[in-house]
């Protein structure tokens, strides 16, 4: 194996695991070295497609910032929550109904042997593999059944950087606790501790670092201050609520903060438009003065359907759109715009749609996974700035929407403005549906939709490599790949 190994872990989710993996894959790549990011396990509903099926969203980016072709090696397992006690199993870019449905503790031993092996090919195609860890590994009731953390450490034989968040208070116990509850073996492997989310003077952590590092031997190799408008999306939820765009506000789109939202990165870019402002909307008064409606990607779109009902949000988009408002719905989101969801197969659940354009999904026991590349028909209305825009992005979907054949009948016939049905609209025009995840990403439909553009990736992991460059002590990053 010929790549050194530099391995994230964390003390808690959310602690920046993800985002500190991917500024390492581009200091790295900016080195002039082959860089390859690992996750062996990822739990999200944020996916992209790659060659030969999908990935988690962090490693998708992780692979752009080390200026690799992502690619399902990279995330061997992903698990996509469909309720709180069952998860959809990805295994090498493929849905695994037998591992879907396979207790916990028995899938580890079933998929070790293919992380592992994704593992070691990178090991030896790259130069050096940042592996992010998941959660926290001081997990001791799944210690025994670990797969993620400090087993693939090991195997690795990784340095690992521990990493807590300082906002959330009790940095300097999470770190020692974690330390203290590894085995002496794995405790050798932590070659840092970082303090994340700092706000205020540096100076006033003393003595604690010191202290810390007394107590175990390990130093504490960089406090990064508080960073909100880094631009990369986050890894899982809806963590950052606040509006990033310059400007006076002249448009405000409310996203449904749906409970199995997925996908939900993709709206990254508008938080960077200047004069937009980004709204999580979870009850209809997050919609009031809104401008567009969007409804997102969802794991379960039955079960989402069901809460908006609860929530009394159906009644409020029906009201937006009857007054002419503009709705936009993406994937899960077009197939809550139609007349019913009908599912033979147990794949998602039988439910009546929200009624504002006259489809009908069925969905398939086959997934489409797939890259798209498509031109936008003639629009009407709300949505005409798109007419004739190529737009670029990805599919990840059960379902396959038609007309309503009854509705078609009697005279109620969508528009079809994207080919192959990626995309509907009303005859009224404010109302659009599609497939097609990563609107926003593309340049020309921001520029159509905005007059703007927005950072690029690019700029964004340039930016979190300085950032990183700047913060850590002297030294850290070389010698955490020094032979």
């Amino acid at each position: 194996m010929t790549a050194r190994c530099v391995m994230v872990l964390g003390t808690t989710s959310g602690a920046g695991k993800s985002w500190l993996t991917t500024a390492l894959c581009r200091h790295y790549a900016r080195m002039g070295l082959k860089v390859a990011p690992f996750k062996a396990q990822n739990m999200s509903n944020n996916a992209r497609v790659v060659e030969g099926g999908e990935i988690g969203s962090a490693q998708y980016f992780q692979a752009l910032a080390a200026q690799a072709e992502p690619e399902v090696r990279m995330n061997p397992l992903l698990l996509k929550p469909e309720a709180d006690t069952r998860s959809q199993v990805v295994l090498m870019g493929q849905v695994s109904q037998a591992l879907s449905s396979m207790p916990w503790r028995g899938r580890s031993l079933q998929v070790w042997p293919q992380i592992a092996a994704a593992l070691d090919a990178l090991r030896e195609e790259n130069d050096v593999v940042v592996i992010e860890g998941a959660g926290s590994p001081a997990e001791i009731n799944l210690h025994a059944s670990d797969i993620v953390n400090m087993r693939v450490a090991l195997h690795a034989q990784a340095r690992c950087l521990l990493v807590s968040d300082i906002d959330r208070g009790g940095a300097f116990a999470h770190l020692y606790g974690t330390w203290a509850l590894l085995p002496a073996e794995e405790r050798a492997l932590i070659q840092g501790f970082v303090l994340n989310r700092f706000r205020g003077d540096a100076s006033l952590l003393a003595p604690a670092p010191q202290m810390l590092q007394d107590l175990t031997g390990v130093p504490t190799v960089a406090t990064l201050p508080m960073w909100w408008q880094h631009g990369l999306p986050e890894e899982d939820g809806v963590f950052d609520d606040r509006t990033r765009a310059a400007g006076a506000v002249h448009k405000t789109i409310a996203v449904i903060a749906c409970p199995r939202i997925s996908n939900l990165d993709e709206f990254q870019p508008l938080k960077n438009v200047p004069g937009v402002r980004l709204v999580w909307a979870r009850a209809p008064a997050d919609c009031a003065g809104a401008d567009w409606i969007v409804l997102p990607g969802s794991k379960a779109t039955a079960a989402d359907l069901a809460w908006l009902r609860t929530q009394g949000l159906d009644r409020a988009i029906a009201a937006h759109a009857a007054q002419g408002g503009a709705v936009l719905g993406v994937c899960g989101g077009l197939q809550m715009l139609g007349e019913a969801l009908i599912d033979t197969h147990g794949i998602d659940g039988n439910a009546p749609g929200l009624g504002l354009l006259p489809l009908v999904t069925q969905f398939d026991e086959q997934k489409t996974v797939r890259h798209t590349h498509t031109t936008f028909g003639t629009l009407r209305g709300a949505w005409a700035a798109l007419s004739g825009v190529a737009a670029a992005g990805y599919e990840i979907h059960h379902g396959q929407t038609a007309q309503h054949p009854a509705m078609a009948a009697g005279g109620d016939v969508a528009r079809e403005v994207l080919p192959q049905g990626l995309g509907w609209q009303n005859a009224a025009g404010n109302v659009l549906g599609v497939y097609l995840h990563g609107l926003f990403e593309d340049p020309c439909v921001l520029h159509a939709l905005f007059g703007a553009t927005a950072p690029t990736l690019e700029t964004v992991f340039d930016g979190l490599a300085d950032f990183i460059e700047t913060h850590f002590e002297p030294g850290v990053l070389d010698q955490l790949i020094a032979p």
